[in-house]
């Protein structure tokens, strides 16, 4: 006779008893986590690089899109239940989006991940749930390379296409179809 002993299970929060815990004080260094498949994640400290390519970026994004288009700085996107990330930027449609609450999938027309150290946790963690969710644009602007990879119709959970803009480049967005910048003037 075999005997069956009980395992260690993770545990899994939803969004809204993340915001409960910090509500009720259970959590209080929540500023610097995002939450990601239930699970609370650590970010990492923003180095100069990216500081500088996000503030190149934001200054960039606001005076090229429409009034229509919220530009949101590395606030969270209620992908989710069970996650919501903070990307560096999220361009919300005003026509759908009031403002009044962090971002449904379904207001966001391009995202943006500025990635230095975490290139590979963006990309293989945070990029299939973005294509889950169905945002229509991601870019991620890969520092360590210096490129700007452009990844665009989303389809079960993969991005179907992508394409990688160098230095010399100019990055022309599939969705908001007057956006276009300069890699070089990204990356500074």
């Amino acid at each position: 006779m075999m005997n069956y002993q009980p395992q260690p299970r993770q545990l899994r929060f939803s969004v809204d008893e993340y915001y409960k815990m910090i509500e009720i004080g259970i959590l209080k260094d929540y500023e610097k986590a995002e939450i990601i498949e239930g699970e609370l994640i650590q970010k990492m400290p923003i180095g100069d690089k990216h500081a500088s390519v996000v503030n190149n970026l934001n200054r960039i994004l606001v005076k090229n899109v429409s009034d229509e288009v919220l530009v949101s700085v590395q606030n969270p996107l209620r992908l989710s239940d069970y996650n919501e990330p903070e990307p560096d930027f999220v361009l919300a449609d005003l026509t759908k989006y009031d403002g009044r609450r962090h971002p449904r999938p379904t207001e966001v027309l391009l995202l943006v991940e500025v990635s230095d150290s975490t290139l590979k946790y963006d990309r293989d963690k945070k990029l299939p749930l973005y294509a889950e969710a169905e945002i229509p644009e991601v870019w991620i602007v890969n520092l360590p390379s210096e490129i700007v990879e452009v990844h665009t119709k989303p389809t079960f959970g993969l991005y179907q296409l992508v394409q990688i803009y160098n230095r010399g480049e100019i990055v022309k967005s599939e969705i908001i179809s007057n956006l276009k910048i300069e890699v070089d003037k990204i990356l500074g």
